[in-house]
Parts: C-alpha cells; structure tokens; sequence
C-alpha cells in the first residue's frame, strides 16, 4: 500500500501527486524544484543554489519518512543548462556521504516552473519498522 509522506507542506492537497510515496521500504521522491511560495523561483540564475535549497528540502522529506541523506539510493536531475553545473557538485557533498547515490542528469529544454535552472527527484530505501 501507498503512503503518502509530506513534511507538514499542505499546499499539496491542490496537486495530483504527493512530495513522495513510502512503498515497500522504497521512498520515492516527486521532481523537486527552488520554487517559492509566490510561484516565483529562489535563486534565480543560480544552478547551485537552487540544489542546494532543492536538497535541503529533500531532507524535510526524508526524515517525514524516518530516514537520511544516507539512504538515498538514486537521483535524477533535469537540468535547462550547464552553465555554473559543476558547482552543484560541491552542493552534493554537503549534503551526501560515500558511497554517494547513483544519479542521473539529464539536459532538457525547459521545466514546468519558469526560471528553474534545475530538477532533482530521488529514490530511498527505507528500514522497515
């Protein structure tokens, strides 16, 4: 069975997709952009600094979910540019240990929140209690 896992965000009753889903011990993590709560976007231009607000909110969900950084298993990052990417990587570091997660980036035309430069979405594995 689904369940849902929301860090106490409740704007997402509006939406048809939960911030991530606890599915036989696998957390699955919806694409996540720097949006703000006006619909605008934080640091914009910025490619490092939109992961690292994209990954700080990634830990709210991961600890909703009784879990860390540390047990990530997957990321897949959508990117609109490689301008300032390489940055990205030092945001990582901050945020992931070794053995770091298998990750994918991807180049892509756009995304759906005008000004995202970045979208990240993750897998987790998840004790059983």
């Amino acid at each position: 069975m689904n369940r849902e896992i929301n860090p106490g965000w409740g704007h997402f009753s509006k939406y048809t997709f939960a911030p991530a889903i606890l599915r036989d011990g696998f957390l699955f993590v919806s694409g996540m952009t720097a949006g703000s709560d006006d619909g605008g976007i934080l640091c914009p231009g910025d490619i490092a600094g939109q992961t690292a607000v994209i990954l700080q909110r990634l830990g709210e969900i991961l600890a909703a979910a009784g879990c860390g950084y540390k047990d990530v298993v997957a990321t897949r990052e959508f990117m609109t540019t490689t301008d300032g990417y390489r940055k990205t990587a030092d945001v990582r570091r901050k945020y992931f240990k070794p053995p770091y997660p298998a990750a994918t980036g991807v180049i892509v035309a756009g995304l759906l929140r005008p000004g995202a430069l970045i979208e990240i979405e993750a897998i987790a594995a998840v004790a059983k209690s």
